[in-house]
């Protein structure tokens, strides 16, 4: 058949598009407006629109080709090991962007202060959908500063910190973080790997690290037990391991495979054994967990940073391809309840930065001096901001293949991915469980305090309370103390109190937002972003009959 006597095609639905990422996002820039110098956003600002530029043409440009993942390639022609890791060409150009624009560096800016948290969450925030999370080994290695920092181990410091924050990409290090094993993810006192000294009495790891998300790195932080030492999380300690020795092969490293996993799928995430690998200790060989502690603050950031990122492409398609679609005569965005649930997805998203950049403030804050309340305020929030932001990332991705219909379920368009991807951040740095109950230890006895007089401060610089976000907060309060002596009772709500105080918290700082763009700036939307999630409803609290519990779980067994 000639070509021109083929039958026409028909409709073709153009596919989204995205403008320039940072000039198109409102949030952020007004955001940015209100809590950064002017110098500072001056200087910065060219590199947003950069990041914002890159980040739209990334998104064309996978569109473009077919999917990549990462190989492992464990044998060379000949027979030797070399467990060579092929990865993706995103992450080929990964340290080269993290240098360039100071993704980890900008955050340790002592120019900027308690400022440079919020500069280098901006860029993360940015760049995060597009670096196809190269932003997670990124994440580790800020972790690392932070957990090497509060050592005291002046040697280390002085000979890692300066590659992990380098803004040369063939300086640059890259740390992964090497905590979990088979018998325990969250449950790290199950460790199993051994720290031994060998003959010139130097420490090497062996054990098996069942998940470990940066192996391509030049180093990591790995917890492992001291030979003789008791069982226990106080038992672990924590060793630096350089992954390659002077020649530039494996330090003892043996990478029995890749992951094949639901998301992420261009992050090379890899199962090990450590047979002998060399290490140096962090600090004391017991306590190794407190060591560790001191990053999750910073690691919990990203996680609930690149969630936001993930909602805001996720809205930003489905607001594009609705102005582009026509269903019944009308663009989707014409049609009301569409529009409602747009909208409604947008409040929740705009709410939930405001949280998520609150916490940034708090830990520049805090590692620039900050005072106690600024540190239980933290210490609480971080918690609460990333089970909140993990869980609603899921849900946005999840109505965005919805808003695509039949569209949103073929790979090729890419919008899949995003649901896909989005899986990962409840289980990352903890799950929703997880969280909550450490949220609560945060919270136990006065220490909710914090969060109340914080919540109480924003009201006041709001204007007032219109939509009971304080009692929102108080009822959560009242629960917490009602059931302080009932642990069982207690943990059962545990995620109840914690969504109520992220999302009334959350309220707060939108109410401040709202009031200051509608004097600022003479813009009513972030206000009607408050009014719709408050709408929706601040309280999340509900007791579970714990009859019917054990009757469901249980089987019916008394």
């Amino acid at each position: 058949m000639n070509i021109d006597d083929a039958p026409a095609t028909g409709f073709i639905q153009p596919g989204p598009t995205l403008a320039n990422t940072f000039d198109d996002d409102r949030a952020l820039r007004s955001h940015l407006r209100r809590v950064l110098p002017g110098e500072l956003l001056a200087v910065a600002g060219t590199d947003y629109a950069a990041l914002g530029e890159h980040a739209a043409k990334a998104w064309e440009s996978a569109r473009s080709r077919t999917p990549e993942a990462p190989r492992l390639v464990q044998w060379d022609a000949w027979g030797t090991r070399v467990d060579r890791i092929e990865t993706t060409r995103a992450w080929q150009h990964g340290p080269v962007l993290a240098a360039r624009f100071g993704l980890v560096a900008t955050g340790h800016e002592a120019a900027h202060g308690a400022h440079a948290r919020v500069d280098q969450f901006a860029r993360v925030y940015l760049h995060h959908v597009a670096s196809e999370f190269f932003t997670c080994p990124l994440a580790m290695s800020d972790g690392a500063v932070a957990a090497l920092k509060a050592s005291g181990n002046a040697a280390l410091c002085a000979r890692v910190l300066p590659r992990l924050l380098s803004r040369d990409p063939d300086r640059l290090w890259i740390s992964g973080q090497w905590m979990t094993e088979t018998a325990g993810g969250s449950d790290v006192g199950r460790t199993a790997t051994v720290a031994r000294r060998d003959a010139q009495g130097r420490w090497r790891l062996h054990g098996r690290k069942w998940f470990t998300s940066a192996v391509i790195g030049e180093m990591a932080l790995a917890l492992a037990r001291r030979e003789g030492a008791g069982d226990g999380a106080d038992a672990l300690a924590l060793f630096l391991v350089e992954t390659r020795d002077a020649e530039g092969c494996w330090n003892g490293i043996r990478v029995d495979r890749l992951k094949d996993k639901l998301g992420t799928r261009e992050l090379p995430t890899a199962e090990i054994h450590l047979e002998g690998s060399l290490a140096e200790p962090v600090g004391d060989l017991a306590h190794g967990v407190r060591q560790v502690a001191p990053m999750l603050n910073v690691t919990r950031t990203w996680n609930a940073v690149c969630a936001l990122a993930t909602m805001r492409r996720c809205l930003a398609l489905t607001l594009a391809h609705a102005r582009r679609r026509e269903a019944f005569g009308h663009a989707l965005a014409r049609l009301p309840l569409h529009r409602a649930t747009l909208a409604a997805l947008q409040a929740e998203f705009e709410a939930a930065f405001g949280l998520v950049f609150f916490v940034v403030e708090l830990l520049g804050r805090v590692e620039h001096g900050g005072g106690d309340a600024d540190q239980a305020l933290l210490r609480a929030l971080t918690p609460l901001a990333k089970l909140w932001t993990a869980k609603l990332a899921v849900r946005i991705a999840s109505e965005t293949c919805e808003a695509f219909g039949g569209a949103g379920y073929i790979e090729d368009t890419g919008i899949p991915l995003l649901l896909r991807d989005a899986q990962v951040y409840p289980i990352w740095e903890g799950t929703t469980n997880v969280l909550a109950l450490d949220a609560l230890r945060a919270l136990r006895g006065d220490r909710i305090r914090h969060v109340l007089h914080a919540a109480d401060a924003l009201l006041v610089e709001a204007g007032g309370d219109a939509h009971g976000i304080a009692a929102a907060l108080g009822a959560a309060r009242d629960q917490l103390d009602s059931l302080e002596h009932s642990r069982d009772e207690l943990e059962s709500v545990a995620r109840g109190i914690a969504l109520t105080l992220a999302r009334g918290f959350a309220a707060a700082l939108l109410a401040r937002h709202a009031r200051w763009t509608r004097e600022q700036q003479g813009n009513a939307q972030t206000g009607a972003a408050l009014s719709l999630f408050a709408a929706h409803g601040i309280s999340r609290l509900r007791a579970p009959a714990m009859d019917a519990v054990a009757m469901l779980v249980d089987n019916g067994a008394p």
